[in-house]
């Protein structure tokens, strides 16, 4: 099969590899779809873990292979697969922290060399404890593409529930990538008011078509007045910082109310550093905190959402690339033009 290989120094090539073969337990998937996700892209651009490996974990394809003792699954199944699935008891666990639980660290999904998602290639192989309980069946109707958002949904949903957020708040979402308007879509969903910000224009439209009242550039608006304005005075009751550009965490806080909470959400490189005003923090009693990967307790709610079409994942698409393109597919998500938001890759389109 073809597979989109990680060769170290921030090179990825497509090369023939072996189709991954399955034990017991396990399935095999053939990729459909598998969009593009900044986490890796900053392995890649980083170096952040040795190669070879095959990244991808947005993944939605059909199940071709079922090994020994595999319940609930047929071949032909249509299906959306999560890369990490926590034990469920360990300390972590236990305090619903599953993004720190050593089996979630695990990789359990690969194209072959070290599990890392393996979803940029035309197979994968889903060990058995995903395989159990880390697949969702895709509904007829529903495309290979928009089911792919399942996991990127349930991130942002698993933050969404930690931000508190509700009904007449109003939160600024810094960045209208594709994460920063699937909070957008979320948070409108439960009746909060959004002010978004980003600096390309396509991207504020689509904002406001995702149900942000104010859409704003901040090289040219001052989002924490906007905020105060919209507040009577106080600033934002939340801030999410769905992008990583220098800065953003500081104007968070000037956006913010005392008593905000506010988001980091894509600060994910050891690399990234901020320097904040500790009074802003302490003597305002803000609270600053990070959210990281899905949890398995939303992942029946972020699947719903998705295959039930109650936000409209399907017009931040933007590019849809055969696996030959990978390069073009991560030179896009990194440096977006225009008209670029999300990248799917389709490996046997």
């Amino acid at each position: 099969m073809k597979a989109a290989v990680y060769q170290g120094e921030g090179v990825i090539a497509v090369e023939e590899v072996a189709v991954p073969a399955i034990g017991p337990g396990e399935l095999l998937v053939r990729v459909e779809a598998c969009g593009v996700c900044h986490t890796d892209l900053k392995k890649v651009q980083y170096n952040l873990l040795p190669p070879p490996r095959v990244y991808g974990h947005e993944t939605a394809g059909v199940v071709v292979q079922l090994g020994a003792g595999v319940n609930g699954f047929a071949v032909g199944d249509r299906v959306v697969i999560f890369h990490h699935i926590p034990c469920g008891d360990c300390f972590y666990c236990r305090r619903k922290l599953y993004a720190q639980c050593p089996v979630y660290k695990k990789v359990g999904v690969t194209a072959g060399f070290e599990p890392a998602g393996g979803g940029f290639a035309q197979y994968v192989r889903v060990m058995d404890w995903i395989a159990s309980r880390g697949v969702e069946k895709i509904p007829d109707g529903v495309s290979f593409e928009v089911a792919s958002f399942v996991e990127p949904v349930n991130t942002c949903l698993k933050a969404v529930e930690q931000l508190a957020a509700g009904p007449g708040d109003v939160v600024v979402v810094m960045g209208q990538g594709p994460i920063g308007l699937i909070f957008t879509m979320l948070l409108k969903e439960r009746g909060v008011g959004v002010i978004a910000t980003d600096t390309i224009p396509g991207r504020l439209r689509l904002a406001r078509q995702s149900g942000a009242m104010e859409a704003v550039d901040p090289r040219s608006d001052d989002a924490a007045d906007i905020a105060r304005k919209r507040t009577g005075g106080r600033g934002a009751d939340a801030v999410v910082v769905a992008t990583a550009a220098h800065g953003l965490v500081e104007q968070a806080m000037e956006c913010s109310r005392p008593g905000a909470r506010i988001l980091l959400f894509a600060q994910t490189s050891p690399t990234e550093r901020i320097e904040l005003s500790g009074a802003g923090i302490c003597v305002g009693e803000r609270i600053l905190f990070g959210s990281y990967s899905a949890s398995v307790d939303v992942q029946k709610e972020s699947a719903a959402l998705v295959f039930g079409g109650r936000i409209p994942l399907d017009i931040l698409i933007s590019h849809r690339l055969p696996l030959e393109s990978i390069k073009k597919a991560f030179d896009l998500a990194t440096r977006p033009t225009a008209d670029s938001l999300k990248i799917v890759v389709n490996p046997n389109g």
